[in-house]
């Protein structure tokens, strides 16, 4: 497995999988190279959409492809924006709309807890009909800021904070962050099991 397509557009995301598959020595693109069109995304739990955006951009690719869809779940707001996270805010969701989303839900509820945790679902298929896709979870958990701080990764990252570490994901190292974060959690979760397909094949007659 040479190449792997991403089903995915983020610029950010990209790096950072390359960055964590990269013991692997396999070459991660986005599946924007082959011009995939978009998934539409109508499953009502990450694994769904991560299954139904990987089949898409192998299909399209005739290539490996690798998906995730992950999201931040707030315990105040009942588990929400979950795998609404990136669309949180309407049609033309961005981070700042997100975020200013959030914050505006969490003013309503001032006594409620500010627990909360991003998962990520990955999944990898071989080719589009893959009847054993490899499927892994990562979850990371933190608490909720009322003001954003620092200036690395995106999404809700700046009022993500990890009490253990005493900073937000936006104010870590993207190295740091990538070692345990949700998706890097998965990732290396990924790693292991391709790791075990590749034993048991080499061990077959």
């Amino acid at each position: 497995m040479d190449t792997i397509v991403l089903a995915s557009g983020n610029r950010k995301k990209l790096e950072e999988m390359r960055a964590i598959l990269a013991p692997l020595n396999v070459n991660v693109v986005a599946q924007s190279e082959y011009d995939v069109p978009e998934a539409e995304e109508t499953g009502l739990t990450f694994v769904e959409n991560a299954l139904i955006k990987a089949r898409n951009a192998s299909l399209h690719t005739g290539l490996p492809a690798i998906a995730d869809d992950s999201g931040l779940e707030v315990d105040a707001l009942n588990g929400a924006p979950g795998i609404y996270s990136a669309r949180f805010s309407g049609a033309d969701a961005s981070d700042a709309k997100n975020n200013a989303l959030l914050i505006e839900m969490l003013a309503d509820l001032p006594d409620a807890p500010r627990s909360a945790r991003y998962q990520a679902l990955l999944v990898l298929l071989r080719h589009a009909e893959d009847p054993t896709p490899l499927i892994c979870q990562g979850t990371w958990e933190g608490e909720i800021l009322d003001t954003p701080r620092g200036e690395h990764g995106f999404g809700y990252d700046p009022y993500f904070l990890i009490p253990a570490a005493g900073e937000t994901a936006a104010e870590m190292e993207p190295a740091e962050k990538n070692r345990i974060s949700h998706r890097g959690r998965a990732l290396n979760d990924l790693i292991e099991q391709l790791e075990e397909r590749q034993r048991r094949e080499q061990q077959r007659p």
